[in-house]
């Protein structure tokens, strides 16, 4: 059975760029959520239909997809709202998820998932890694590779848990304040402490 590591974090914090190293370094399998939540915002999808209903009609973009911008411009602003739209992703993500991993044919399986603490999604991986960097450095790449104002992009950090209420459930802390060199070594100590020992355990005499 492959080692299922759980990596999040808050939005730009970075925690994407560790998956993507965990993969082309490590040779892990790369489970990004937000890009399996998106596959469900295709048009005629059932989620997306439930999301027109709850949300509006004028989320759908001309091709019938969800408008994500315009989606998190709105759920951004109303937990409730926020609460609902999980309820209606959740099993779909979960579903995805779960064929995913069963499928993977690799030893070290990581599932990227900005919700992975909320969702539950924790208790079911061997160890948890959070990606943390500074509020302000969150604040900047928003804008700058993102493209959102001062004000979407605080309601977005300020939407989200904590990082220190996050980093109370990981088993490794990955400081991105730095630069790549900084990221990469971090993430080579942190699969040195908790993957490695499992890979060695696991390896045929």
């Amino acid at each position: 059975m492959a080692f299922l590591l759980g990596l999040t974090g808050n939005i730009a914090c970075g925690k994407s760029t560790v998956g993507q190293l965990l993969a082309e370094h490590f040779g892990a399998d790369y489970i990004d959520a937000d890009r399996v939540v998106h596959t469900l915002y295709a048009a005629g999808s059932p989620e997306t239909e439930a999301i027109a209903r709850r949300f509006g009609h004028d989320l759908l973009t001309p091709d019938g997809t969800i408008d994500r911008r315009k989606l998190g411009d709105r759920v951004v602003i109303d937990p409730q709202a926020l609460r609902m739209l999980e309820d209606i992703l959740q099993p779909g993500v979960r579903r995805a998820i779960e064929e995913r991993i069963e499928q993977s044919q690799s030893s070290v399986v990581v599932l990227d998932a900005i919700r992975l603490i909320e969702a539950g999604l924790a208790e079911r991986c061997d160890a948890v890694w959070v990606v943390t960097c500074d509020p302000d450095l969150q604040l900047s790449r928003l804008q700058h590779t993102r493209g959102f104002t001062v004000e979407q992009a605080q309601r977005r950090i300020t939407s989200q848990r904590s990082q220190e209420d996050k980093v109370k459930h990981a088993t490794s802390v990955i400081d991105n304040r730095g630069g790549l060199p900084e990221l990469e070594e971090a993430t080579r100590q942190a699969w040195l402490k908790d993957v490695q020992p499992y890979l060695v355990q696991s390896s045929p005499p």
